[in-house]
């Protein structure tokens, strides 16, 4: 339902592809969604499974074909009529034969031929998605308070790593997820998971059993969106300030067009106009700064998650490579160092166990004029 091609009404409601294959014009999410409402059938979007003998009759109707037509080409196009093995027999429906002639099942074969080549077929993060997607397709609530409305807008929106990353900055999501019309631009903030937000700030290596009294999420609650020239910011906590004043003066001083601003925590994405694979801009602790791409927008299905409590709903998070300690070469990191001698490279990576082992005596005391870190790994939260 995002886009499908060019209106030829000339309403900016319904999006048009501004680049074609790439991103649609801009458009009123809400209104989108109002437009869909008044086109449709109630029982297009409606949850209640239709029984058979109305599906037939609607189909018929609307293929123009008479009763015994469609009983007839219910036998013909049934399971039964194109089963290619004994009845008694209950083939494994994911092999596939061994010299298929349909291509659809030559390119499975290949892939299925591919797949048993490697030495690894399944990781553990993959085994994670397959079950995310068992337990969430089609899923009803207990309460009916927590079902997701009829006529409810779902949104897909990819989120990138930041720009400091060194490795697939801009073609490849961090995390995709699900979220509804009804939900704030806050609550998208909130789901998204960054390493930066974890960064513990401080030096410890005078003290390394003292945790630390927060987090930089904690300390620095600033953010902002920008979509479509508004800055939506973060004002929810008496800790947050207005960052993006910053590149609004900055492009008033350039006679850049002018924008305008509003609170993230007011503003639904039903309220949000946007351009369907458009980049926008996710900015926090400063200088953090992520892509947020919008996919697609339509109208919940029956077969959607229709539980409200687990939207937004994360649908795919990137496997990120694990930082081993320089020394164990075993144990992720957990502090980083500087000004050390008993270190190999300058900044380096320990474990705690290494780390504690070569900087401290049996009493706990610091050995030399180090300085100590604490590291988070953005790969240990895959």
């Amino acid at each position: 339902m995002a886009a499908s091609g060019p209106s030829t009404d000339g309403s900016t409601n319904i999006p048009d592809y501004e680049y074609a294959d790439v991103n649609t014009t801009a458009f009123h999410i809400g209104s989108f969604r109002n437009e869909w409402l008044s086109r449709l059938k109630a029982e297009d979007f409606s949850y209640q499974q239709e029984d058979d003998d109305a599906f037939d009759a609607n189909f018929a109707k609307e293929m123009g074909v008479a009763a015994e037509t469609m009983t007839e080409l219910k036998s013909i196009c049934s399971l039964d009529s194109l089963r290619c093995h004994p009845e008694d027999e209950q083939p494994d429906t994911e092999v596939v034969p061994p010299d298929p002639t349909l291509k659809t099942l030559v390119q499975r074969k290949k892939k299925q031929d591919y797949r048993a080549s490697l030495k690894v077929t399944k990781n553990r993060h993959d085994l994670y998605a397959d079950e995310l997607e068992r337990l969430t397709v089609g899923r009803r609530p207990e309460e009916v308070a927590d079902l997701v409305p009829e006529g409810e807008v779902i949104l897909t929106i990819n989120v990138y790593y930041p720009a400091i990353f060194e490795k697939f900055n801009y073609i490849r999501p961090h995390m995709t997820l699900l979220m509804t019309g009804s939900h704030s631009l806050a609550e998208l903030r909130d789901a998204i998971c960054c390493v930066s937000d974890l960064q513990v700030c401080g030096e410890f290596s005078n003290t390394p059993d003292i945790a630390p009294d927060f987090i930089s999420k904690d300390h620095y609650k600033s953010a902002f969106f920008f979509f479509e020239g508004v800055f939506y910011n973060d004002m929810r906590f008496q800790e947050c300030q207005d960052i993006s004043m910053t590149v609004i003066e900055w492009a008033k001083a350039r006679n850049f067009p002018p924008h305008s601003q509003a609170k993230m925590e007011d503003t639904r994405f039903v309220d949000l106009k946007i351009k369907v694979g458009f980049p926008y801009l996710y900015c926090h602790q400063g200088d953090c700064e992520h892509l947020v791409i919008i996919t697609d927008v339509r109208l919940a299905h029956r077969n959607d998650c229709l539980d409200k409590k687990l939207y937004p709903l994360l649908t795919h998070k990137h496997r990120v490579t694990t930082q081993k300690c320089a020394v164990c070469h075993v144990f992720i990191g957990r502090w980083f160092t500087t000004n050390d001698q008993f270190a190999p490279s300058e900044p380096c990576l320990f474990c705690d166990k290494c780390f504690r082992m070569l900087h401290y005596d049996s009493e706990g005391s610091k050995l030399g004029d180090f300085l100590a870190y604490p590291y988070v790994d953005r790969g240990a939260f895959n």
